[in-house]
């Protein structure tokens, strides 16, 4: 199954499933119980936006080893993670802002997790059986900043350096699975979940031993090797093998207008 968030052409927002290029609108909630109440509609005649709302975005890095090569990092006991803020999230197909004091903005194709239910102090053993399923993200990310570890949360916090859907596909099996990211058509980065230093199950854990999680917040659990900067015009697009929409996003450069 795969939920939708979409805002109609009178302005109004609603959760539906999506199928064969149909939504069809449910009442209820998608973490609990719900129901189809007979409205469709075309894909073509809504605006998809982020499938769903969260409370927080936890994000792990470094969970590939060939991108801690390419970084000339090192492999850490305990997954490295960061949080990125809600006021920089974006939906599918809106444009990725440049700011103006960055020298280098990157994507990071990432699969996320999005939690079912409120939890906290999960077994690895039980984690999964409160994530209702996975959805593309982009963790966007200012490069040269980054490599300062002070400063990665900031790095990755700019308004617009988060964008996650444009569906959330609750059957993909998120230890089985490609992710897969294309620079205006060209694939560029591409990384099997089977090769993850942390698992799903281990991550989503690890978060809740810390922390209440709660439905609908986003863990992204790291981008393959093979990160590049993007410009201005630049189309970039994230990809889970078995859902056939990508999230797609535009990069917007003020200082080239």
């Amino acid at each position: 199954m795969q939920f939708v968030r979409f805002q109609q052409k009178n302005g109004s927002v609603a959760y539906g499933i999506l199928e064969n290029k149909y939504i069809y609108e449910i009442d209820g909630s998608i973490y609990g119980t719900f129901k189809k109440n007979g409205n469709s509609f075309a894909i073509d005649e809504v605006k998809l936006l982020i499938p769903c709302e969260p409370t927080n975005i936890y994000c792990v890095g470094l969970n590939f080893s060939k991108h801690i090569a390419e970084l000339n990092l090192e492999k850490h006991k305990e997954p490295p993670s960061f949080m990125k803020p809600v006021s920089g999230v974006i939906n599918p197909g809106e444009n990725i802002i440049y700011p103006a004091i960055a020298t280098q903005v990157d994507y990071e194709g990432e699969m996320a997790l999005v939690i079912k239910d409120k939890i906290k102090d999960i077994a690895i053993e039980d984690a999964m059986k409160h994530v209702l399923g996975v959805t593309p993200l982009n963790d966007v990310t200012e490069r040269e900043m980054s490599y300062d570890y002070t400063q990665v949360t900031y790095s990755k916090s700019f308004d617009t350096f988060t964008s996650f859907g444009p569906v959330i596909d609750t059957e993909i099996n998120p230890d089985n699975t490609v992710i897969r990211t294309y620079l205006n058509g060209k694939k560029v980065q591409e990384g099997h979940t089977k090769d993850f230093i942390f698992s799903c199950a281990y991550i989503v854990s690890y978060f809740s031993q810390s922390r209440t999680l709660f439905p609908g917040d986003i863990i992204s659990t790291g981008t393959p090797d093979h990160v590049l900067g993007m410009k201005d015009g630049d189309k970039v697009e994230v990809e889970i093998e078995g859902i056939n929409s990508r999230l797609v996003n535009y990069v917007y450069d003020p200082k080239m207008k």
